[in-house]
């Protein structure tokens, strides 16, 4: 083990608390204003409090995501003895921790891009990933926060009745000393603004925190062209404003929803500032250039596409987590003959992209169920011919047009 290295695709939990400090060139809120109380807008706390208070609930057991908790358990890197063919994917994760930058996961359809990121916040206990799938229709702004105006304009104009009502009825009775002064004085100053403002789970990442979180930018190859310029200055600056919370100048520390159901967090003079980099990962398919300015302010690295002799490891991650032996060995006629099949469909192709790991793990599924189903009259080649007529339309091509 070296004092760099966090991450080693082994699926054992091994929680970090702490990480290496962090590059000159990548500091963003800096570890005095990170540690020093705050008495006037945080209650007497700093954000390093807030910070350990937000991270003691994001990892309890309760409050991870089911679909975090099973596809970080299901996935792994394969590490034997000296090098491996993933030796690239462990040490760009971990250079991504240690240098604070952006990691871009190139691969085919299947190779275990997306699963990465999950694989990465389960092993290292940095609570549910913060997921951003991009469309075309994708804008970094929606992905950062969303202010909801007419919710406000809604509640103002109720509040403003309210109002008016309490008064009439106060007034019609002549006596203003039985008027409710904390309702009246709650609908006169109006409703807090933060109420009506929710980060995104690209802003949720960003907010001050003593650890990383994960946070996933899936396909960003289908996003629109000036997608990858938009995210620059986020990238190199660490921070961004929220414009409805500036304009209030007051300095106070206004709450708000996160992506993090049921964790609300503070924002102060409408800037949201990171104190360590979030774990980027984003994936691409490869179907598009990016530009140079994107790049440089990322690291790079390739899935490689799973040989035949690790596929067999794959599906037992998904089938198979606890490590149950003798159920394992049950099913290891029908996994022997999806691995099989899947490998002489993939020998056959033409691109590496035709076919994906899932369409694997869908005819393993398949070849279960059917085996189940069978009666004692159904000799093995007959199911065998079952089994191939399954195959075939689990297995079509990725990238032909017919689909064959």
């Amino acid at each position: 083990m070296t004092d760099w290295q966090y991450f080693y695709g082994n699926r054992k939990p091994a929680p970090i608390e702490s990480i290496a400090d962090r590059p000159p060139w990548r500091e963003f809120m800096s570890v005095d204003r990170f540690t020093e109380k705050q008495q006037d807008t945080l209650d007497g706390k700093s954000w390093q409090d807030l910070s350990e208070e937000r991270w003691t609930a994001l990892r309890d057991e309760n409050r991870l995501d089911s679909r975090s908790r099973e596809r970080g358990r299901s996935f792994r890197i394969r590490q034997e003895e000296g090098e491996s063919r993933y030796s690239d994917i462990v040490r760009a994760v971990n250079s991504a921790l240690n240098l604070r930058r952006p990691l871009l996961v190139t691969g085919t359809p299947g190779s275990g891009k997306t699963s990465l990121a999950y694989a990465i916040a389960y092993e290292l206990g940095l609570g549910s990933v913060l997921q951003w799938p991009v469309t075309a229709r994708s804008k970094l702004q929606d992905a950062l926060y969303r202010y909801d105006a007419i919710a406000r304009l809604q509640d103002t104009q109720f509040d403003k009745s309210e109002l008016e009502l309490m008064l009439i009825a106060q007034r019609e009775e002549g006596d203003l000393d039985d008027l409710d002064r904390e309702k009246f004085e709650k609908l006169k100053r109006g409703r807090d603004l933060g109420s009506y403002i929710q980060l995104g789970a690209v802003g949720t990442a960003f907010l001050p925190s003593h650890l990383p979180r994960v946070l996933l930018l899936d396909e960003i190859d289908k996003s629109d062209l000036t997608l990858p310029n938009d995210l620059l200055n986020l990238f190199e600056e660490g921070q961004f404003e929220i414009d409805e919370l500036v304009r209030q100048k007051d300095g106070r520390a206004v709450e708000v929803r996160t992506a993090d159901d049921g964790l609300p967090a503070r924002i102060v003079n409408g800037r949201v500032t990171c104190h360590e980099f979030p774990l980027i990962v984003m994936t691409s398919n490869g179907e598009r250039d990016f530009p140079p300015a994107f790049l440089r302010r990322c690291l790079r690295v390739e899935m490689p596409r799973p040989q035949e002799q690790e596929l067999g490891a794959i599906v037992r991650a998904h089938f198979d987590p606890e490590g149950s032996t003798e159920n394992w060995d049950e099913n290891a006629q029908h996994v022997s003959a999806a691995i099989a099949k899947f490998s002489e469909k993939l020998k056959a192709s033409k691109k590496s992209a035709d076919l994906a790991t899932d369409q694997l793990l869908n005819l393993v599924y398949m070849a279960q169920q059917s085996q189940r189903s069978t009666t004692e009259s159904v000799t093995d080649e007959e199911w065998a011919k079952e089994f191939d007529e399954i195959a075939k339309i689990l297995l079509k091509s990725l990238t032909q047009a017919d689909g064959k």
